[in-house]
């Protein structure tokens, strides 16, 4: 197969996979750490209404969403890429990161926060990955030997 496409593929089956982590956490919040009463989570104009009234607290599952998402995503990047992994994952960082940003300009969060999710949920997320993919994908003794 030629390069470039399965380059492609891996990147964007991780983007999905990495997307699918995310969006899997993001309903399990309310159920964990209730919003306040009156608190609309139900669709977006309703969470743009309601977010200047959230605790950090009401914050932890949407960083984890993101941070995961892209750990997740950017592993599988890594380990499924055939050359330069560590390449691929690190793109996969930087378009999670890029969402990242487009979610802060349409979800009105505290600076504290967008903070935080912009410097430790996507570009550290995928060096981790890159970190633990090179531990998962390195040849061991056994496998040397003739």
């Amino acid at each position: 197969m030629n390069p470039l496409l399965s380059h492609s593929a891996a990147v964007l089956l991780a983007f999905v996979r990495g997307s699918i982590v995310n969006l899997a956490l993001i309903p399990v919040s309310p159920r964990v750490i209730p919003p306040r009463p009156g608190v609309g989570v139900a669709n977006v104009a309703h969470l743009k209404a309601s977010l200047h009234v959230y605790q950090p607290r009401h914050f932890l599952f949407p960083f984890l969403a993101h941070a995961l998402g892209t750990f997740a995503g950017a592993l599988i990047a890594f380990v499924v890429a055939g050359s330069r992994r560590a390449v691929f994952a690190c793109a996969l960082g930087l378009r999670f990161l890029a969402a990242g940003i487009t979610a802060g300009f349409l979800l009105p969060a505290p600076a504290w926060f967008m903070a935080l999710d912009l410097l430790a949920a996507y570009l550290p997320m995928a060096w981790l990955a890159t970190r633990l993919g090179r531990r998962l994908t390195a040849p061991t003794p056994a496998s040397l030997s003739p």
